[in-house]
């Protein structure tokens, strides 16, 4: 009947003994306010997320990566220089495709980015045969896994992800990830309710034929301005520009009333325009004209 218990229907992967799951279970029950603004940020994707996780058959632990990543704040921003709901830095956000320009971030495009850390996700099981390790190579890279793979050997110890030596964020990457499966399982045992998903979509995409404001957007979909940069949060300006991506996301039941409005919209889409200063210009001067 919703989301959640689809999720827990496809849930997949292997129990972890280690004392890191119940400290990290003990953080979440303790925090339930944190808990709730996770759970509603999740409304906006998590069908579209759980949706391509089951395509490609993986557990459906997986589409509960974000929140470990970034608690599903599309605008999350790491010191690492990580971006987006599944956290990518930029040179890995190339490596998939995602497009990073000052108009434009694709690590924060809900569906560019899902389908890259999927892809990423998938390449790293495939290396290593194993979702605990690539979901350690996830978080901190296949080099640094594979390394401490080989140091275990040189020294004759396991090579599974409990028994590598890796960083403190790495070690407690995977024990997080298995205490929200557990608080998603049975919220009630720790204390906590979950809200209620619908299991559907909570928005679809609508092409784009022209430059238009972020605000005039979302008004013609009459929703608010926070819900619209929260769909679209992969644009860095008041401004939509179409060379960077051809579609943008509405809430489903708005999509008609998008449509209609623009269509009988008469007046300029943009009120915003880009101008490449000529050599000597100097903005103090622009700025009045």
């Amino acid at each position: 009947p919703d989301l959640w218990t689809r999720i827990r229907n496809g849930f997949g992967l292997e129990e972890l003994n280690s004392r890191l799951v119940a400290r990290h279970e003990k953080w979440y029950a303790d925090h339930p306010d944190y808990v709730a603004r996770m759970t509603e940020r999740a409304r906006l994707y998590l069908y579209y997320i759980t949706e391509e996780v089951e395509r490609r058959g993986m557990p459906s632990e997986i589409a509960l990566l974000p929140m470990v990543e970034s608690a599903f704040n599309p605008g999350a921003y790491s010191a690492s220089r990580a971006s987006g709901i599944w956290q990518f830095i930029p040179s890995t956000g190339k490596k998939f495709g995602m497009q990073q320009n000052w108009w434009y971030d694709g690590r924060r495009d809900v569906i560019s980015a899902t389908n890259g850390a999927l892809d990423y996700l998938q390449n790293l099981h495939n290396m290593f045969g194993d979702w605990e390790l690539a979901l350690a190579a996830y978080n901190c890279g296949e080099g640094a896994v594979l390394r401490a793979q080989a140091y275990n050997r040189r020294h004759g110890r396991p090579t599974n992800y409990a028994s590598l030596k890796l960083l403190k964020e790495t070690r407690n990457y995977v024990p997080k990830l298995l205490a929200i499966k557990h608080i998603i399982a049975d919220p009630a045992s720790f204390g906590l309710t979950l809200q209620e998903i619908p299991n559907e979509p909570y928005f679809a995409a609508v092409p784009t034929t022209s430059h238009i404001d972020v605000k005039l957007a979302a008004q013609l979909a009459d929703i608010s301005v926070e819900e619209f940069a929260a769909l679209n949060p992969a644009h860095n300006r008041p401004v939509i520009l179409q060379d960077n991506n051809d579609y943008i996301l509405l809430p489903i039941d708005k999509i008609e009333t998008f449509k209609t409005n623009l269509e009988n919209y008469d007046k300029p889409l943009v009120s915003w325009q880009p101008y490449k200063p000529k050599k000597g210009e100097r903005l103090d001067k622009l700025a009045p004209r």
